[in-house]
């Protein structure tokens, strides 16, 4: 079954949870920076392992010191949905423990 996707004013209201998150057309987004080029990949591994054990995948950049993540759901027409939230909020939990700002 498809998810269903969220209304733009509940989406907005969540993100007020997940610091950083915005809400860019049909798709959340939020770029970490982080101390070095080996933490960057290191979060950036572990967020592989998290959409893995979601089956859930976001749109992952790798940059010198930064990690960005843009997401939404195709099974609900690019929208977003509890999903995208749900990843966002697994990767706020682990991005500090990587030196994430």
């Amino acid at each position: 079954m498809p998810a269903a996707p969220l209304p733009k004013d509940e989406i907005e209201n969540r993100l007020r949870d997940l610091p950083g998150w915005t809400l860019e057309g049909d798709r959340i987004s939020r770029t970490y920076r982080l101390p070095s080029h080996f933490a960057a990949a290191a979060l950036t591994v572990h967020v592989a392992r998290i959409q893995d054990e979601l089956n859930h995948h976001s749109d992952l950049t790798l940059g010198y010191n930064t990690v960005a993540l843009s997401v939404n759901s195709h099974d609900a027409g690019g929208k977003v949905t509890e999903k995208d939230l749900a990843l966002a909020a697994a990767v706020e939990d682990v991005a500090p423990g990587h030196g994430a700002e």
